[in-house]
């Protein structure tokens, strides 16, 4: 199974993600999942210490191996646009819980786009995840999809967006769909985070369709403390564990469609 979670910052789609990924986990899958959001912070939801977080170099960093992989540097401003990757996920992923997490980093660039080494070691990498027949991959992405291309995109079993009650989530759930749909994808589902009330389950339900929506989180202060301690909601929160699992059981629904 391939998921890719997405939405606003601050949503809470690294708490889902993280969960999701340790909930497989406890199931006896191969799980790796992606942090592919330029604010990672998967490896602490995971359950790293933040010691542990901060000594893990990211893929887009490590200099070295993006040379060795698509021939540039500076003397040869050519490089492959195809680099071979296939064994950099279990190389340098990072596991803890019966989780692999791979830290993919960003390209640190001006103007609308890059097309350099490190996107393109990037690109090929989620790509590669893509076609990983037994692991449970999941992807904590940014809000947009342009780490994705086409072929990519298309692998993937799922999008999910993670939103909030209110009118810009709704709005991203909507950009997230059609970039979706114009990469090939058309199973774009919504999980709804920080719920505190029947007015808000309702302002959800008006907003997103009945068959788009996989569930609510509720508003949590034992995932908030999480985070302040720097600990894994799944060690945390045992009211977020239900939810999501509520959440996976649909997931796994699909799976078997």
């Amino acid at each position: 199974m391939k998921v890719a979670i997405t939405g606003k910052g601050g949503v809470g789609k690294t708490t889902l993600a993280s969960t999701l990924a340790r909930l497989y986990a406890a199931e006896g899958r191969q799980v790796l999942a992606a942090d592919v959001d330029p604010d990672a912070n998967l490896g602490l939801a995971l359950g790293f210490s933040p010691e542990e977080v901060n000594s893990i170099i990211p893929i887009s960093k490590m200099r070295t191996l993006v040379e060795e992989r698509t021939g540039a540097n500076e003397a040869n401003k050519f490089f492959k646009l195809n680099p071979s990757v296939a064994d950099i996920p279990d190389k340098y992923a990072k596991q803890i819980n019966g989780v692999k997490l791979l830290v993919m980093g960003t390209v640190d660039v001006g103007g609308s786009g890059c097309v350099c080494p490190e996107h393109v070691m990037l690109k090929a990498i989620l790509s590669a995840l893509t076609y990983r027949k037994d692991d449970v991959v999941i992807m904590d992405m940014e809000a947009g999809l342009e780490h994705l291309g086409r072929g990519t995109a298309a692998n993937m079993d799922q999008f999910i967006v993670v939103i909030e009650p209110g009118a810009r989530s709704i709005q991203t759930y909507g950009k997230v769909k059609q970039l979706a749909a114009d990469l090939g994808v058309k199973r774009v589902r919504v999980v709804a985070n920080k719920v505190r009330s029947e007015d808000d389950e309702a302002y959800i339900r008006a907003h997103i369709p009945a068959e788009d929506l996989l569930g609510f989180v509720h508003y949590n202060p034992e995932v908030i403390e999480a985070d302040r301690l720097g600990k894994s909601p799944y060690d945390v929160s045992p009211t977020a564990i239900d939810e999501i699992k509520r959440i996976k059981s649909v997931i796994d629904g699909d799976e078997l469609n």
